[in-house]
C-alpha cells in the first residue's frame, strides 16, 4: 500500500494543499468569526453595503499595484536564478507600485465624497475613502512583497504572513464594529492590510532581494513593457469582475431591496469560504508552476493532474455544503439570512464550473495570452450582467445565481474550445 507520505512527495500540488492548510484553516476561522459578528450586528442590508465596498477596494488595490502582481510572480518564478534580471524585475516593479498607488490613492482622497455617495449610498461616510486613499500605498507595497515571496516559492514566510493577516484583520474588524457598528466594519476593510506591511517587512528583511540595489534598481523600459501585458490583464479584471458585481448588487437594491442584495452577498461569502482551500492553493502553487513550464506536453500533464486533484475536492465540498445548508446559514449568519438557502443549488453549480474554467484560464495569465484573456474577461463580465438582468426579472434574487451558473458554464465551454489543441495533444 502506498503511504500517505509517498503520495505527498509525489504530488507537489497536494503538498501545497497540506502546507497552506494551516493558513487557510485560520483564515476560514477568522472569516467565520468576522462574518458571524458583523452579520449579527449589521444584518443583511449592512452585509450588502460591505460587499459594495469590498468590490470597490478590489478594483482600487489592483489599480494601485499597477496590475503587475501576477507578472511579478511569473517573472520571479521563471528567472529566479538570473540575479541580474531579477534585480530589474523587482526594481521596476517596485517603482511602478509606488507610482500607481500614490496617484490612485490621491484620486480616491480627492473623490471621497462622490465615492461615498456612489458606492455606499451615503455621502457622510466619505472618511472611509479618505482612510483608503491614505493606506493604499502601504497595502500595494505589501502585496508586491507577498508576490515576490510567492514567486520565490518561499511558502513558509508566505503562510506565516497570511496567518498574521487573518488574525490582525479579525481583531481590527471586531474592535471597530463593536465601537462603531457598520462604519467600523467599513473602516476595518480599508485599513487593516496596510498594517500588515510592517509584519511582512519583518519576515523579508533578511531576504537577498530586500535592499536598495534590488528595490531601486534603475529604470528599464523593456522590463516595464514586459509588465504591461500583465497590467492590461489585471486592470481589465479590475474593471470587469468587481464592477459586474457592483452593477448586479445595485440592480437588486434598486429593483428589489437592499435585504435581497444582502442575501446574494451572503451566498457569495459562503462560496468564498468553502472554496478557500482550492483558490489559495491554485494561487500559491499553480500560477508559478505554469509559468515555469516550457513544454506543451508538461503543461498538459500539469493541467490534467490539477483537474484530477481539484475537481473531486470541489465536488465533494459543494455536496456536503448543500446538504448542510441550513446548518451553514445558522452557523455563519443569523435567522435573518435563512432565505439564502434558496440560492445554494444554482450557486454551487456555478462554483464547480468556475473552478473548472479557472484551471484553464490560469494558462492565459501564466503564458501572457493577453488578447485572449482581455476578450474573455470583458465578454463574460458583460454577459453575467445581461444574464442577471434577465433571470432576476423572472426569479428575483435566485435569478442572480442562475445567471452565475449559466455564465460560468459557457465560460468553461469556451476555455475547452480555446485550449482544445493543448488538451488533445498526444505527444
Amino acid at each position: 500500500m502506498i503511504s500517505i507520505k509517498k503520495i505527498l512527495h509525489s504530488n507537489e500540488l497536494l503538498k501545497v494543499f497540506s502546507f497552506t492548510g494551516l493558513s487557510t484553516l485560520i483564515k476560514l476561522l477568522t472569516s467565520y468569526i468576522t462574518v458571524k459578528v458583523v452579520a449579527s450586528i449589521v444584518g443583511p442590508s449592512g452585509i450588502a453595503i460591505i460587499g459594495q465596498l469590498q468590490n470597490f477596494v478590489s478594483i482600487i488595490t489592483t489599480l494601485g499595484a499597477g496590475g503587475i502582481n501576477n507578472g511579478v510572480v511569473k517573472y520571479v518564478s521563471e528567472y529566479k536564478d538570473d540575479t541580474s534580471f531579477i534585480k530589474k524585475i523587482i526594481g521596476n516593479g517596485f517603482r511602478i507600485t509606488v507610482l500607481f498607488s500614490s496617484v490612485v490613492g490621491g484620486l480616491v482622497l480627492f473623490m471621497s465624497f462622490f465615492l461615498s455617495k456612489w458606492i455606499l449610498l451615503d455621502s457622510e461616510l466619505y472618511y472611509v475613502f479618505m482612510f483608503l486613499g491614505l493606506s493604499l500605498i502601504l497595502m500595494s507595497i505589501n502585496n508586491f512583497f507577498i508576490s515576490i515571496l510567492n514567486g520565490y516559492k518561499e511558502f513558509k514566510k508566505y503562510v506565516i504572513v497570511n496567518i498574521i493577516t487573518s488574525i490582525v484583520g479579525l481583531f481590527f474588524t471586531l474592535i471597530l464594529v463593536y465601537f462603531l457598528n457598520l462604519p467600523g466594519a467599513l473602516i476595518a476593510n480599508v485599513t487593516y492590510q496596510s498594517v500588515i506591511l510592517f509584519v511582512t517587512i519583518y519576515f523579508v528583511k533578511k531576504s537577498i532581494w530586500f535592499n536598495k540595489i534590488y528595490l531601486w534598481n534603475k529604470f528599464d523600459r523593456n522590463i516595464v513593457k514586459k509588465f504591461l501585458s500583465y497590467s492590461l490583464m489585471a486592470l481589465v479584471t479590475a474593471a470587469t469582475a468587481p464592477v459586474s458585481q457592483l452593477v448586479i448588487r445595485g440592480y437588486l437594491i434598486k429593483n428589489y431591496s437592499i435585504t435581497d442584495a444582502g442575501y446574494w452577498e451572503a451566498m457569495n461569502r459562503i462560496s468564498g469560504l468553502y472554496l478557500l482551500f482550492v483558490t489559495t492553493s491554485l494561487g500559491v502553487y499553480y500560477l508559478p508552476k505554469l509559468s515555469e513550464i516550457k513544454s506543451e506536453k508538461l503543461l498538459k500533464e500539469e493541467v490534467l493532474k490539477t483537474y484530477k486533484l481539484v475537481l473531486p475536492i470541489v465536488l465533494l465540498s459543494l455536496i456536503i455544503m448543500y446538504f448542510l445548508k441550513d446548518f451553514v446559514i445558522t452557523i455563519l449568519f443569523t435567522k435573518e439570512f435563512y432565505p439564502v438557502k434558496n440560492l445554494f443549488s444554482w450557486q454551487f453549480l456555478g462554483d464547480f464550473f468556475k473552478i473548472a474554467s479557472w484551471i484553464l484560464a490560469f494558462i492565459m495569465v501564466a503564458k501572457s495570452k493577453t488578447k485572449a484573456f482581455i476578450i474573455t474577461e470583458i465578454v463574460f463580465s458583460i454577459s453575467i450582467i445581461l444574464l442577471s438582468y434577465f433571470f432576476i426579472n423572472f426569479n428575483g434574487v435566485v435569478g442572480a445565481t442562475q445567471a452565475y451558473f449559466v455564465n460560468y458554464f459557457l465560460y468553461f465551454i469556451i476555455m475547452l474550445i480555446y485550449f482544445r489543441k493543448l488538451l488533445l495533444k498526444t505527444s
